[in-house]
């Protein structure tokens, strides 16, 4: 019989390999980062907007304390936005994919009115403005995008299948110099299997990393400033 090659040899482990590489993210990674920074009271409230999305296949939640009272954190979130005070994450990232973001380091007055039926831009080109459903001064802010309703921003799927997310932020007064930056983002979505990898497997991780350095970009702005 003739030896097995080494190419072979390596080839044959990567099965192997695939499924311990995910069993530890789907059973340690994954729990980590749905939750990081959050507080087990915090995953388990009701948070304005959660009934828009009541089961979502895909939930997780953020937060970071900030050592500066509501009043300095709230200008920095409210400008949002792509063409706005950009999302305070790797702007490198965002603009290889084309979005053309520029994070602000300043309060930026002409972007401080925001309401609710106003939209904050992801891209430039308008293909998905997240519509404003819920904001109330100094402690919520929430997105909606839905494919299934005329207007309400999101981006492409396959005819059929239909893609809905909501993206909350929450600002928690703790005390007078201390507050707690909370992000909560659902998603509802066609279950197929494509989807399941599409979603559980990549969206959520990359959208953990940009979330994550979002938090501390703001913490770092509005502790700075502060």
């Amino acid at each position: 019989m003739g030896k097995t090659s080494p190419l072979m040899k390596a080839l044959a482990i990567v099965p192997g390999a695939i499924t311990g590489f995910l069993s530890v993210y789907w059973f340690a990674l994954r729990p980590w980062h749905q939750r990081w920074g959050a507080t087990q009271e915090e995953v388990e409230a009701f948070w304005p907007g959660d009934d828009l999305i009541a089961r979502p296949m895909v939930s997780s939640m953020h937060a970071v304390t900030i050592q500066a009272p509501v009043s300095k954190v709230w200008p920095w979130l409210v400008q949002i936005g792509q063409g706005r005070g950009g999302f305070y994450s790797y702007e490198f990232v965002e603009n290889a994919m084309g979005l053309k973001m520029e994070n602000a380091d300043r309060i930026l007055p002409e972007w401080q009115n925001l309401q609710v039926g106003d939209v904050v831009p992801l891209a430039p080109d308008g293909s998905m403005d997240l519509p404003v459903v819920i904001l109330e001064t100094e402690k919520s802010l929430v997105l909606r995008g839905d494919t299934r309703i005329p207007g309400k921003g999101a981006p492409p799927v396959p005819p059929g299948q239909f893609l809905a997310a909501t993206w909350g932020f929450y600002i928690v007064d703790q005390d007078q110099e201390t507050t707690r930056l909370v992000e909560r983002f659902r998603l509802e979505y066609t279950p197929t299997l494509a989807n399941e990898f599409l979603y559980k497997l990549f969206l959520e991780a990359g959208a953990f990393i940009m979330e994550r350095k979002m938090l501390l970009g703001i913490k770092r702005r509005v502790e700075g400033s502060y």
